[in-house]
């Protein structure tokens, strides 16, 4: 047995298959993959990685079996999924997930060819394990998928916490050892029981506080947007492709952006934390539907007539537009004087904080400095932006500035 010093969960004894997958290639990489991304732009402190989170999970999910009571094979399975749960993570995390995903057709939890074969998969087999069962689990597949992946899971425990910690921001600090005791199973569903209501809406709450705070703080989305774009213009001028991408760290990546001709301009300028500034920053109903809608090649279309209009190279605009507001944890299931209810039935904090979340959403464009005004002027026109409506923020360099534009 292995014992560990954590700063979220102090000391976590690492055990059985997960103690011999603590050091394989796969998990040791996490070592080397920021949990935040370029969360870092705007909290310093944030550069905790996703090895911990992967101990994290592993640590609450050995609480949860023993609470419900699940021992043996099964437990071991679920406990390797948990170690092994971001072992898909490409470089930075999410932040260009959707550039891996569109080259390879695979998410971060698409891990079953990485545990097929190789150091992880002679460890699973040593334990008696069937690497395409523990894949199931990462991906949320059945009774005990739940417990790694689903609306209840030990990860979206740990990280709230762990991100809270590093960050410095209070909104994630979540009671997990209390929502780990109180789950149970309930005709196959993952449920909360008696009493936890609250205990459900603190995780609803946390996520949607640390969203605007941490997740898609304007200057974190401008610097994905950055590195997203750095990374689709080295994929389309160097022999590295999706599957090769996708295994590298966030350093090899950092050494990729700057070495290629056609993409040192953005790594320098993430090196400096020289960043394009906002151009547009409008809410939701400003927006036209069809362009909060638009997927990949139309949003590159946009960029391009954006950039036209305004005269400015191709690469001096990047249009952000985010997935419409959605709330997963609302789905989560809690007892009821005896009934398995959502929580979205259950509590009234639910249909608020939806509201919240439409409030939240933004699209943004993004330019350099010195031409953000022009940029923005263009994209307003070009894209349909409703002028009239109180609810666009027009944050060009000197006009109508906060505090917070400067962050």
């Amino acid at each position: 047995m292995t014992t560990i010093k954590d700063s979220v969960h102090d000391h976590i004894a690492v055990e059985g298959v997960a103690a011999d997958l603590l050091d394989t290639p796969p998990v040791q990489r996490l070592r080397r993959i920021k949990q935040l991304g370029t969360v870092t732009y705007v909290y310093p402190s944030a550069n905790h990685t996703r090895f911990e989170h992967s101990l994290g999970v592993y640590h609450l999910a050995t609480e949860a079996l023993a609470h419900l009571g699940i021992e043996g094979q099964q437990a071991e399975r679920v406990r390797a999924a948990a170690m092994l749960h971001d072992v898909g993570h490409a470089p930075y995390s999410h932040n260009i997930e959707d550039v891996v995903h569109r080259r390879t057709g695979k998410y971060h939890d698409d891990v079953g060819d990485l545990l097929g074969s190789g150091p992880v998969a002679r460890v699973l087999t040593d334990h008696g394990l069937n690497p395409d069962n523990v894949a199931g689990l990462v991906a949320g597949d059945g009774e005990l998928g739940q417990i790694v992946s689903g609306e209840l899971d030990v990860d979206r425990m740990d990280y709230l916490v762990r991100d809270a910690h590093h960050t410095g921001v209070s909104y994630g600090t979540i009671d997990a050892e209390r929502l780990v005791r109180g789950l149970r199973f309930v005709d196959g569903d993952l449920v909360l029981d008696e009493g936890n209501v609250q205990a459900a809406e603190s995780l609803l709450l946390s996520r949607a506080l640390m969203n605007p705070t941490v997740y898609s703080h304007h200057v974190s989305r401008i610097a994905k947007a950055m590195l997203r774009r750095g990374t689709q213009r080295l994929l389309a001028h160097t022999d590295i492709d999706g599957e090769e991408l996708r295994r590298m760290d966030d350093y090899g990546l950092r050494v990729a952006l700057r070495e290629c001709e056609a993409t040192a301009a953005f790594a320098h300028r993430l090196d400096r934390r020289d960043l394009y500034k906002r151009a547009v920053w409008a809410e939701m109903e400003a927006v036209p539907e069809a362009l909060i809608d638009a997927d990949h090649e139309e949003i590159r279309e946009h960029e391009r007539t954006v950039a036209d209009e305004a005269n400015v190279d191709p690469d001096a605009v990047i249009l952000d537009v985010p997935p419409r507001p959605s709330m997963r944890e609302s789905s989560s299931r809690v007892l009821v004087n005896g009934q398995v209810r959502r929580l979205s039935e259950q509590s009234t904090l639910v249909n608020a904080l939806r509201a919240a979340q439409h409030d939240q959403w933004r699209l943004g464009v993004y330019a350099p400095e010195e031409t953000a005004e022009r940029v923005g002027n263009a994209a307003i026109r070009a894209l349909g932006i409703d002028l009239e409506d109180t609810r666009v923020r027009d944050v060009r360099p000197g006009v109508h500035a906060t505090l917070d534009d400067f962050n």
